[in-house]
């Protein structure tokens, strides 16, 4: 079975739930990827006080600013990892961060739709072309054959609930923003795959399961735990190859309908 051995690593949304998790289990692997950037968008606010701890634990492990729905604070992140990196490459984007805003067809608000758009569609659209460059030149420079998420990947964290084909949980939340964003993001990923095919860069959108975050809790079917979850996560990015690019998949590797 492949092992994920990314050089480097950049996970956006690193101050909590999911995407602190995965900081948090990366920085514990004993074949721990050399740098891990680790985004926020405030670094001194009280939500991302764990994440500083764990920094202050791991040598390697930087935390980064950036808001992703603002191009400005984008840019200047890719140049302060671009700066760290010192003419290496980036194997590993993550595009975690997200957020979800309630809303049903009957009233959701046009600014609604908006916000969470910007955030969890235009944001990670954003971030990949920032760091673009990074990511050519860790395939460009690596030995591996074909695609892998140790070589050069973009990893879009999606939800089941983007899922079109069939409409999981609709009953008992419309969720209409969130929804569609990631239906959104889920397309934006099949296109990523294709323009990006001929840099040998991998790019996935991944249903981490509903967990144990603010954004989790208060599911009927009853949320998993978010280590119990990126646990397979890492495992699942760590088997991943060229003929899963494009496609859309769940923690445990069970491939999703679009």
């Amino acid at each position: 079975m492949e092992v994920l051995n990314p050089h480097s690593v950049l996970v956006t949304g690193s101050n909590r739930g999911i995407g602190l998790e995965i900081v948090r289990q990366l920085a514990r692997k004993s074949n721990r990827p050399q740098w891990i950037f680790a985004t926020c968008r405030d670094p001194e606010s009280p939500r991302a006080q764990e994440l500083k701890k764990l920094t202050a634990k791991h040598q390697g492990l930087v935390i980064v600013p950036m808001d992703v729905s603002d191009p400005s604070s984008v840019k200047a992140a890719a140049a302060q990892v671009t700066e760290q990196l010192k003419g290496a490459g980036l194997n590993l984007l993550i595009n975690n961060a997200g957020i979800g805003i309630p809303g049903v067809l009957e009233t959701v608000k046009p600014e609604h739709m908006t916000e969470v758009y910007q955030t969890n569609v235009v944001g990670p659209l954003m971030v990949s072309q920032e760091f673009l460059p990074l990511l050519k030149k860790a395939s460009q420079e690596s030995n591996q054959k074909g695609m892998s998420c140790s070589k050069a990947a973009i990893v879009n964290i999606s939800s089941i609930m983007g899922t079109i084909t069939n409409i999981i949980g609709w009953d008992f939340i419309q969720s209409v923003p969130y929804r569609c964003s990631k239906a959104a993001l889920n397309m934006l990923t099949r296109c990523m795959s294709l323009r990006f095919a001929e840099d040998k860069i991998l790019c996935i959108a991944l249903h981490p399961g509903w967990v144990q975050t603010d954004m989790g809790t208060g599911v009927k079917s009853g949320p998993a735990t978010v280590d119990g979850n990126v646990q397979e996560i890492l495992s699942t990015l760590g088997q991943l190859s060229e003929k899963d690019t494009g496609t859309f998949v769940s923690w445990d590797r069970k491939p999703l309908a679009f």
